[in-house]
């Protein structure tokens, strides 16, 4: 298989990113202190009042400009700018430079959880089935959607509802979701950019796991990417440790996903450097 190449694959995740947060309303972004920006080709995210940590991300970066130690430093002074509690840096492997950890080093930026980058060609694809009703998400069930994502993932409703909601007018951002009967047990997005589209947001209620929601998620996003005219499909995950799996990963890999690269975090935070 020709590997979709990492700009392609970092791109259109950062693209996912920035618009989810870009597209927040007013009210929202001074309830959650968001700040959106573009620098040397990737982005820039920050949210003040996200005690997760998740949402604060810089990506997409090394293929317009150069990983330098003055871009480091220019996004780190939008994050100080913002007041913000940290980051969370993305960066492919591929284009960290030589001295990237004397990069990292004289910022403070220290290693952390890896994740897996997986793509495949849509028609290289396993569709899967399910008992659950699967289907696109309506104008009204998506502030349902939006708040079941949330609560699948188990973090914060409180405004990130809003903010996830506010994405349904973007042509881009395509919602889904499997009911158990009345009940929407389970909910993914499905992110197009060009000729890749973007598996993400895959979360399933507690209760309801290992009935094959994502599975049959992962198969509605396939065909509707395939519909819109897409040539690859692209996810990330974290990486399974020594003692536990991963079954978002196993389901991936089931549907004929495979991993392209893996890919560290680098945390930064403002007492660090």
């Amino acid at each position: 298989m020709e590997d979709l190449s990492s700009a392609l694959a970092e791109g259109v995740e950062a693209e996912f990113m920035y618009q989810l947060e870009s597209m927040a309303a007013p009210s929202v972004k001074v309830e959650l202190g968001i700040a959106t920006t573009r620098i040397g080709g990737g982005v820039a995210l920050s949210i003040r009042h996200d005690v997760t940590g998740f949402w604060n991300k810089a990506l997409g970066f090394g293929f317009e400009e150069p990983v330098t130690h003055d871009l480091i430093g220019r996004v780190l002074d939008f994050y100080r700018s913002q007041g913000s509690t940290g980051t969370t840096f993305q960066i492919a492997h591929s284009v960290l430079p030589p001295d990237w950890d004397e990069i990292r080093a004289a910022f403070g930026l220290r290693p952390a959880s890896h994740y897996v980058k997986l793509a495949c060609r849509v028609e290289d694809f396993w569709p899967a089935e399910s008992k659950l009703v699967v289907e696109r998400v309506r104008p009204e069930d998506v502030r349902e959607w939006a708040a079941v994502t949330f609560r699948g993932f188990g973090i914060p409703e409180e405004g990130f509802t809003e903010m996830l909601a506010a994405t349904y007018d973007h042509p881009g951002f395509h919602p889904v979701a499997a009911w158990d009967g009345d009940t929407m047990v389970a909910t993914a997005n499905l992110f197009v950019r060009g000729e890749v589209a973007s598996l993400n947001s895959g979360a399933t209620l507690r209760e309801h796991r290992n009935r094959g929601a994502q599975s049959a998620l992962l198969t509605m996003r396939a065909e509707l990417a395939a519909d819109l005219g897409c040539s690859w499909l692209v996810a990330e995950t974290g990486m399974p440790s020594e003692r536990r799996a991963n079954p978002s990963l196993n389901n991936m890999l089931r549907s004929g996903l495979r991993p392209l690269y893996s890919r560290r975090n680098w945390v930064w935070e403002p007492d660090a450097g």
